[in-house]
């Protein structure tokens, strides 16, 4: 039986990270994962995330942003261009390549630093002494290693819809709506999330007909409300997704002519039918199989494995990060929970702060924030000043033909301290790594406004905003 001092469960963002600094402190550490290529005939490492998630997802996005731009955009920068069909198998096989190209990095990084992967699922059996028993099973062909510490990183999955199964032909889920191989005609959209928002955005561009269907009243509900309400009438008015918000599901068929939603909107029936249907209501812990009842693990009501505020679970030497533990369900936020636990089982005192883990989704103009928004500050009760300035008068923004969106900051009407940054815009997801970090070293609004931002570029808006913030703005 192979002994380590860590073995790691799942190999997604926050597993192989974890397995990896887990290793560069000293460690003997073992990785375990069942994922497995798009074909089904390889192990793959990465997780959701590399594989059917973030990754893939990016790729398809920046394809059917050149596709649309070759379109419609080019045209003003006095490039006339002729765009005689779209090769959506063609976009697929390159998102596969690059699915391909980082999850064979992963295995490189292990090999590197000397981390045994172990291809099957992880389940924990017991103690022996003051190790823990781990089976690995790799389609019934089984093995059992011994860990003086588990870290488990099983990840999420997909949150079912009770009223029809997925079925990836038309029914699909994440994975599946990144397999398309053909420009739906009609595509329906259950959930207007990360996922709903960016695939429908994908396939929107490409020239299918998209409505979203959100059982919400509210649109993007944990994002800051102002950004959330210029979001919409940018991807309804001017890119031309239906959003349909309130929405009640009766029931969801399937026949010859495709695939049939029956719903309630303000109190009227409705029905439509697509060629295809995402279901994108959310994602759930993925606890099944770690063994956790039999071993005592506890799982809170929602499904998460408890946790304190360093991921110990309530079992000696277990830790828990990433979507299967309370907080945010992002990648960064599992890497980040990996690299803390390893620190800590070599006695290290790291710190994590969930105030300032940065939120992306990457639409067109992309979303991105940090800290509160402006209804949990009147919620708290915190007394806030704001400040916000927008892309149309930027010049960088200007030349990039990008200049929608908006940036604002809100800070602390005392202290000044920054509380919240919430923005939509060109490259939001790069703009807002200044804005964490300004966070991170309790910095003021004052502080990004007396900071010299380079001109001209992006992150004049955000300067600008801070300024705006103490009433200095120079150019609003």
């Amino acid at each position: 039986m192979s002994q380590y001092d860590v073995v790691v469960i799942g190999a997604g963002p926050g597993g192989y990270i974890a397995a990896i600094r887990a290793a560069q402190l000293g460690f003997k550490t073992a990785c375990i994962d069942a994922g497995k290529n798009k074909a089904g005939d390889a192990p793959a490492l990465g997780g959701t995330c590399l594989n059917v998630g973030c990754i893939p997802s990016k790729a398809l996005l920046q394809s059917s942003e050149n596709f649309h731009a070759a379109s419609h955009d080019f045209a003003e920068h006095g490039i006339e261009v002729d765009v005689k069909n779209f090769d959506a198998a063609k976009m697929i096989a390159r998102k596969d390549e690059i699915v391909t190209k980082l999850t064979g990095g992963i295995g490189f990084l292990f090999k590197k630093n000397k981390v045994d992967s172990l291809h099957g699922k992880g389940s924990l059996k017991g103690q022996n002494g003051d190790a823990w028993q781990i089976e690995v099973d790799n389609n019934g062909d089984k093995q059992t290693v011994e860990a003086k510490q588990v870290i488990i990183a099983t990840g999420s999955v997909p949150r079912p819809l009770p009223l029809i199964s997925i079925d990836n032909i038309n029914v699909l889920d994440n994975e599946g709506a990144l397999n398309l191989e053909a420009v739906p005609q009609k595509l329906g959209v259950i959930g207007s999330g990360v996922i709903g928002l960016e695939m429908g955005s994908v396939w929107k561009r490409l020239g299918a007909d998209v409505t979203i269907l959100e059982a919400a009243p509210a649109f993007m509900a944990a994002a800051d409300q102002q950004i959330a309400r210029e979001a919409l009438k940018i991807f309804t008015k001017e890119q031309g997704l239906k959003i349909e918000l309130g929405v009640e599901i009766s029931a969801v068929s399937q026949d010859k002519n495709g695939v049939t939603v029956n719903y309630k909107l303000k109190d009227a029936e409705h029905s439509a039918t697509f060629d295809k249907l995402i279901v994108a209501i959310g994602r759930i812990p993925n606890t099944q199989g770690l063994n956790a009842a039999e071993v005592g693990l506890e799982i809170d009501e929602r499904g998460y494995i408890k946790v304190d505020a360093d991921c110990r679970t309530n079992l000696p030497n277990v830790w828990a990060i990433g979507d299967v533990v309370r907080g945010p369900m992002l990648a960064h936020k599992a890497s980040d929970e990996g690299v803390a636990v390893a620190e800590r089982i070599a006695g290290q005192k790291p710190h994590l702060d969930f105030n300032t883990i940065p939120w992306v989704i990457y639409t067109h103009p992309e979303i991105a924030w940090v800290g509160k928004t402006e209804e949990q500050l009147k919620a708290d009760g915190v007394n806030y000043k704001k400040g916000q300035s927008g892309f149309g008068a930027n010049g960088r923004a200007l030349g990039l033909g990008m200049a929608q969106g908006t940036v604002k900051v809100l800070a602390d009407a005392e202290t000044d301290r920054i509380l919240g940054v919430h923005m939509i815009g060109p490259m939001a997801s790069e703009l807002i790594a200044e804005a964490v970090m300004a966070m991170e070293f309790k910095a003021s609004s004052e502080d990004i406004g007396r900071i010299v931002h380079a001109h001209p570029t992006l992150s004049e808006v955000l300067h600008e905003a801070a300024l705006a913030a103490d009433k200095r703005a120079l150019h609003g």
